[in-house]
């Protein structure tokens, strides 16, 4: 009997880590997209202004990157996130051009997913795809139009879809809680089965308003925006915690492009203003936070320094679901699931940042423009070093041949061209001010 018990519970125990590690387990996978937060918004990046403890938790539980890419506005960036694919290969190079993405060609992460026995739902900002997220791949979804989306004001009512249905924001509804109501009532509802969530926040987008928790008079904005975004966070991690549903799921927060403008100023580290922000091809424009936490899996408190860029999310998660990369069509992420897991796995050499007519490609310590300018990146954030070419001692001569030999087998110029304003922000518009098609 005491040898027919023990010969059962290594049966059981077998078959428990067998069932862990079989590919129709997967975990749940949370994307939390935040709009136009750098690294100079976030505490465990060395930020001076702004204090964000719940992720500070989350990368201290996790995987903190430290050079992080995406472009630099968020239609292209938040292209490159969902099909793994380079601009110069869906068209997706400005503003404007992502909305001209069709199912017929392009297909979008959700829908992978979807495949793989995945419930996906989006909730927040969507306004440069065409069509609705249940076109793409979304089983569920809440979009609002536009950017920065927080509740009515005198200039305008605002609107959302839920499903299909058009609904006004009320005088009591606050945007950023709306989206966190859905997001824990989608997870409640699907906790037995794996989901994916793209979590594409109102924060800290422009114009900002004053939150919740802002006091009556003498607000800063921003900072109040940054603490109440991360207090969502906080809650969510709660939320997942409560409903047992944390060492089985995968949270991945990110920023979709630099500081925004008219907060970038501010979003000093260690008193020095990054170079750059939202819309520029220099360092602050796509150097974003990046923090991935999967506990048990991710070993906490380890900080990556090799370069990584947003079309690498793709390849990850059908890795991480066990689905096969398309055939069909070039997919130029790198799955970083080995990254994750802990192993020795080599990181990139280089990734490619594109925004409108300009790309560069960008190795740790160097980086190549399409002009065939060559910078030294030792400085970065704070600083990018011209190497002038005439005087190119031999290690930055090899940088160059290094990098220009990636351009060349990319070659971004034989790809779809951008049409637009050269800003990323317009496609080509005709003499009454319309897109042009």
């Amino acid at each position: 009997m005491r040898i027919l018990l023990c010969v059962c519970c290594l049966w059981f125990v077998g078959s428990a880590m067998a069932m862990a590690g079989r590919s129709d387990h997967p975990p749940n996978i949370i994307f939390i997209l935040a709009d136009d937060l750098g690294v100079g918004n976030v505490g465990c990046y060395g930020a001076d202004r702004y204090r964000t403890p719940h992720l500070d938790r989350l990368a201290a539980s996790g995987l903190r990157y430290t050079r992080s890419y995406t472009a630099p506005l968020c239609g292209p960036s938040r292209a490159l996130i969902m099909t793994g694919r380079y601009a110069f290969r869906t068209g997706a190079t400005n503003q404007d051009r992502v909305g001209r993405l069709k199912p017929a060609d392009e297909v979008l992460l959700p829908a992978y997913l979807q495949r793989a026995g995945y419930s996906t739902g989006c909730f927040g900002k969507w306004s440069q795809f065409p069509l609705q997220p249940s076109d793409w791949g979304f089983d569920e979804y809440l979009r609002f139009s536009g950017s920065g989306v927080y509740r009515n004001t005198d200039a305008k009512g605002e609107s959302y879809v839920v499903n299909g249905e058009t609904r006004r924001l009320t005088a009591d509804q606050y945007m950023p809680d709306l989206l966190h109501q859905q997001v824990t009532d989608f997870i409640r509802r699907h906790r037995e089965q794996p989901f994916f969530v793209y979590y594409s926040m109102s924060s800290v987008h422009g114009e900002l308003l004053p939150t919740p928790d802002s006091p009556a008079a003498g607000a800063d904005l921003m900072a109040d925006n940054v603490s109440y975004m991360d207090k969502l966070i906080g809650q969510l991690v709660s939320e997942l915690q409560q409903q047992k549903l944390l060492e089985r799921t995968l949270i991945v927060f990110m920023g979709d492009n630099g500081t925004g403008k008219a907060q970038a100023d501010s979003a000093t580290i260690g008193g020095r203003r990054l170079l750059g922000q939202k819309g520029t091809m220099q360092e602050g424009g796509a150097l974003v936070p990046l923090i991935v936490s999967w506990p048990g899996v991710i070993a906490g408190g380890r900080v990556s320094d090799g370069v990584m860029d947003s079309t690498d999310f793709l390849p990850t998660f059908l890795e991480l679901c066990g689905q096969s990369l398309p055939t069909d069509r070039v997919i130029d992420g790198r799955s970083l699931l080995a990254q994750w897991r802990g192993a020795e796995a080599a990181h990139r050499e280089w990734v490619f940042v594109q925004l409108a007519r300009s790309w560069y490609v960008r190795e740790a310590q160097w980086k190549l423009t399409q002009a065939g300018e060559l910078f030294e990146m030792s400085g970065a954030p704070f600083a990018e070093r011209l190497v002038v070419a005439s005087a190119e001692p031999a290690l930055s001569g090899q940088a160059r041949q290094r990098l220009q030999s990636a351009l060349d087998r990319l070659n971004p110029a034989g790809g779809i061209l951008d049409d637009g304003d050269g800003s990323g922000r317009h496609a080509g518009r005709d003499k009454k001010g319309q897109s042009a098609d």
